[in-house]
């Protein structure tokens, strides 16, 4: 190896490590094998996670990147791919389709809730609630519930399914991202 190609690999390591720590002091965690940054907005964080393509191409197609860009702010229970190869066969092709625009906006937007709503807050509501759930609407008009159970946040959509948030708190410049497992559907 030559000197220039090994200062240049012993720059890389040392960025990469800079990186690095530079991303454990947000305290942020990590998100489909990327780091999220507070400083970045939803979209920008979403479109660097290989756990959100799906997710990122449908906020695309519904024209909502403009509007989860925004100042905010937002709390994005955010579905990973496999919750969307989780739905029956055809539906995400479906909801792509330029005429189903409505209906994927919908379904979208009824993940999104106005408000930055950390883990520890729903977690609270829920505990403190008379029926062990923490009741809230999404932007979409949805009714979403949340409970807690076995020390995980489970979030509820209008027809009973739910998702578990499997990482919390992702903090962004305007909002929070919650990963779940589970598309939330509107009835």
């Amino acid at each position: 190896m030559t000197l220039s190609k090994t200062l240049a690999a012993i720059a890389l390591l040392a960025a990469g490590a800079a990186h690095a720590e530079s991303h454990a002091e947000t305290g942020n965690p990590m998100v489909g094998g990327a780091a999220m940054f507070p400083e970045m907005n939803i979209v920008e964080n979403a479109v660097n996670s290989a756990d959100h393509t799906t997710l990122v191409a449908a906020v695309q197609a519904a024209d909502l990147v403009e509007t989860l860009q925004s100042d905010g702010p937002f709390t994005v229970f955010a579905p990973v791919n496999a919750a969307f190869e989780m739905l029956p066969d055809g539906t995400v092709e479906t909801l792509l389709q330029p005429e189903n625009k409505g209906m994927l906006t919908k379904v979208l937007t009824a993940h999104v809730v106005a408000g930055d709503i950390s883990a520890a807050e729903i977690m609270k509501q829920a505990r403190a609630s008379s029926d062990g759930f923490y009741h809230f609407n999404a932007v979409s008009g949805d009714a979403l519930s949340a409970q807690v159970r076995g020390g995980n946040v489970y979030i509820y959509d209008e027809s009973g399914n739910a998702g578990r948030v499997t990482i919390a708190d992702v903090n962004q410049s305007n909002g929070v991202i919650h990963v779940v497992d589970t598309v939330l559907l509107p009835q």
